[in-house]
C-alpha cells in the first residue's frame, strides 16, 4: 500500500474511531494485502478461490500446509480448471483436503471450464453482485465471498458479520460481550469507506 493511502486511512480512523486506530498503528497491512493490486486472469483467480476454499475452517498454518501439498499435486503443470479436473479425487484427498472441499473446487473448475462462471468479470461488479455470483459455486457462502472481496478483489469497504474472529476482536477491543448486530453496525458504520482495514485491525488484535 502506498504511503499516501496508508496515511489517509490512519487519519480517517484517528478521527472516527480512536480505539481501533490504536490497533491500526501496529498493523503491517502489506503482510495482509498485496502491496500492489493487480488484476488476476481466470486461471490465477481460480487458484485464489481454490486457496480460499481449502482454507475454510482451518488455522492459517494448517491451511498453508495443505495448500502447499495441493500445489505439489500439479508438479510442473499450472493449476488450471482443466488440469484440476484431470486429478483423481483420492489423490487430492491424500493431500489433506476433505471430500467436501474436493467437490467444491471441482465444481468451481467445472463452472469456469464450461463458461458458467468468468472470474475476470467480478472486478467490474459491485460487492453484492460479486457475492451473488460466487455463492453459485458449491461450498462458497457469504463468508468465503467476503474474504475474496477483501483479499483478492482488494475492496476497501467490507465487513463480514459471520466471521468469528471479527466478533472476538470486537469483544476484545471494545469490551463487549457477544456483540449484537446493532452494536456491531454502530461501530463499523464509522469506518466507512475503509471497513476492510478495520476488519484487518480486529484480526490483528487477536494475534
Amino acid at each position: 500500500m502506498n504511503k499516501r493511502k496508508h496515511q489517509k486511512i490512519l487519519d480517517h480512523f484517528s478521527i472516527k474511531d480512536p480505539e481501533i486506530h490504536k490497533i491500526m498503528l501496529t498493523v503491517n497491512f502489506d503482510e495482509w494485502l498485496e502491496p500492489e493490486f493487480k488484476k488476476l486472469n481466470n486461471n490465477e483467480f481460480f487458484l485464489a478461490l481454490c486457496r480460499t476454499i481449502i482454507g475454510q475452517q482451518l488455522s492459517g498454518k494448517a491451511a498453508n500446509t495443505i495448500y502447499s501439498r495441493f500445489i505439489n499435486l500439479f508438479k510442473h503443470k499450472k493449476v488450471t480448471p482443466k488440469n484440476l479436473l484431470k486429478v483423481k479425487d483420492q489423490k487430492i484427498r491424500d493431500a489433506g483436503i476433505s471430500w467436501a472441499k474436493i467437490k467444491y473446487i471441482k465444481d468451481l473448475a467445472q463452472k469456469i471450464q464450461n463458461g458458467e462462471m468468468n472470474p475476470e468479470i467480478l472486478y467490474d461488479l459491485k460487492n453484492e453482485e460479486v457475492i451473488t455470483e460466487l455463492i453459485k459455486v458449491k461450498g462458497i457462502g457469504n463468508w468465503t465471498a467476503e474474504m475474496v472481496l477483501i483479499f483478492t478483489l482488494n475492496r476497501n469497504d467490507v465487513f463480514s458479520f459471520g466471521d468469528l474472529g471479527l466478533k472476538k476482536g470486537l469483544e476484545k477491543v471494545y469490551g463487549l460481550h457477544n456483540p449484537t448486530q446493532k452494536q456491531t453496525e454502530k461501530i463499523i458504520s464509522k469506518w466507512t469507506p475503509y471497513k476492510s482495514f478495520g476488519s484487518i485491525a480486529l484480526w490483528h488484535s487477536l494475534e
